[in-house]
């Protein structure tokens, strides 16, 4: 640990913030394999599961995360001071929070989730926001889904605003990321699953689908659903009943019930 420095952070050189900053880019994360996660929580949460390779903190402010830079040192992660215009040169939000982990991508295969037989898995298919995807994982990760798939045609998992949203379940949920639709559903039929796309005009009401068995539910895009193709793929498609008078409910809000029915019925 730096003597001079009491919380122990070695001064960020200009080079090296601009080998970071090519991180806010999806080019530049996918030449080095690696993404930003921003906030107090999203740096706690990387740091617990591993696979942080460097820790960037305001200098001024740095005594507020004394816990997580001790955690890092302990893991052997190199942690760098630097000002307020360093960091916010570094981060994708209007307030930038003034710490920031560089992590690995933490995505596994997909022949890895299925093999291990899940009980309950999310599919994002041409998931398009962001922030719609974030929440859903974050979702899946509050009702224990087993994994999260992220088809080919859906937003990058490690947008900077994905990574926000999910509040730190993306270091929680395994993530699988690019396949195909149709690859995903025929694996998933083999491994004694059933797949109910979520549909406002199913053919089934929620409250009236087999929940305890296990389960892969399919979400769509958030403007226009799943194509009918797709939504051929599913074996039955479900919507959630609506006592008022809203219109529909949104991704996130539609994923959370789901979720919730299919975990709460494969626990009872």
């Amino acid at each position: 640990m730096n003597t001079q420095d009491p919380v122990g952070l070695a001064p960020v050189s200009k080079g090296r913030m601009q080998a970071i900053r090519k991180l806010l880019q999806r080019k530049g994360r996918r030449n080095e394999g690696k993404f930003l996660a921003e906030g107090p929580q999203a740096v706690r949460e990387a740091l617990l599961r591993g696979g942080v390779d460097e820790l960037y903190i305001v200098t001024e402010t740095a005594h507020h995360h004394r816990g997580l830079i001790e955690i890092a040192h302990e893991q052997g992660v190199a942690a760098f001071g630097g000002t307020e215009q360093d960091l916010a040169s570094i981060s994708s939000t209007v307030t930038p929070p003034g710490i920031v982990a560089v992590a690995s991508f933490l995505d596994v295969p997909w022949s890895e989730v299925i093999a291990a037989r899940p009980r309950l898995l999310v599919i994002c298919d041409q998931v398009r926001d962001p922030g719609n995807a974030g929440t859903v994982i974050r979702c899946a990760d509050a009702f224990g889904a087993d994994a999260v798939v992220l088809t080919e045609d859906s937003v990058e998992a490690y947008n900077p605003k994905t990574v926000r949203a999910t509040a730190g379940s993306l270091f929680h949920v395994p993530i699988v990321v690019g396949m195909s639709l149709s690859d995903v559903v025929t694996d998933c039929r083999a491994a004694g699953m059933q797949v109910l796309a979520a549909d406002g005009d199913g053919d089934m009401l929620l409250p009236d689908m087999d929940a305890a068995v296990p389960t892969a539910w399919l979400f769509g895009n958030e403007a226009w659903g799943l194509p009918a193709n797709h939504l051929e793929m599913a074996d039955r498609s479900v919507a959630v009943p609506i006592f008022g008078e809203a219109e529909s409910l949104n991704l996130a809000t539609a994923a959370a019930v789901c979720l919730y029915v299919s975990a709460t019925a494969q626990r009872a």
